[in-house]
């Protein structure tokens, strides 16, 4: 029986230092496209962190979002997994939702550039929670027979980001 229904979220942190393929492709569209698209928000060029532009024109805050366009193609590529987070058998964890994050950058130094990917996975069922582990089930938990179900490991930049706790049935004693 399920414990609970959750979502996971897991960020993805892209900067400079990143080696996959996909990181690279990554950070390097997203680079040229802050350095085209910032122009909108700072055209003499006077900031030159995406903090200090933000701060001065609060409207370059939809930058976030301009910005998931030049990556997007990249991200369908991934066919709904999270590339670099596996369960215990080494299978890649699927994801319904990916949202796209300017974290920081610079006009003049690509190695300011920061960028995230939040993962945000479709509702799970938790059955039960082993030290750092977690026994997941994708689908909803048929009330008799075997399920399918997968062990994740808790780990740095994951997060469960719903919980609801489902019904667990209650012994109410009454004293007459």
């Amino acid at each position: 029986m399920s414990k609970a229904k959750i979502k996971i979220v897991y960020r993805q942190a892209i900067d400079e230092s990143c080696s996959s393929a996909f990181e690279k492709a990554i950070f390097q569209a997203s680079y040229d496209e802050f350095l085209l698209k910032s122009q909108a928000y700072n055209s003499e060029g006077k900031f030159k962190t995406f903090s200090k532009i933000k701060a001065n024109d609060g409207r370059a805050n939809s930058l976030h979002y301009k910005l998931s366009f030049s990556v997007g193609h990249f991200i369908a590529q991934l066919n709904n997994k999270i590339p670099v987070i596996k369960d215990n058998k080494g299978n890649k964890i699927s994801f319904e939702v990916a949202n796209f994050e300017l974290i920081e950058s610079h006009i003049e130094d690509a190695s300011f550039h920061k960028v995230a990917i939040n993962y945000e996975t479709g509702l799970l069922s938790l059955i039960e929670i082993m030290g750092e582990y977690l026994l997941l089930a994708n689908d909803d938990l048929p009330e008799h027979g075997p399920t399918d179900t997968f062990v994740l490991r808790m780990q740095p930049d994951l997060s469960i980001v719903s919980y609801h706790e489902m019904n667990q049935p209650r012994i109410i004693l009454n004293a007459s």
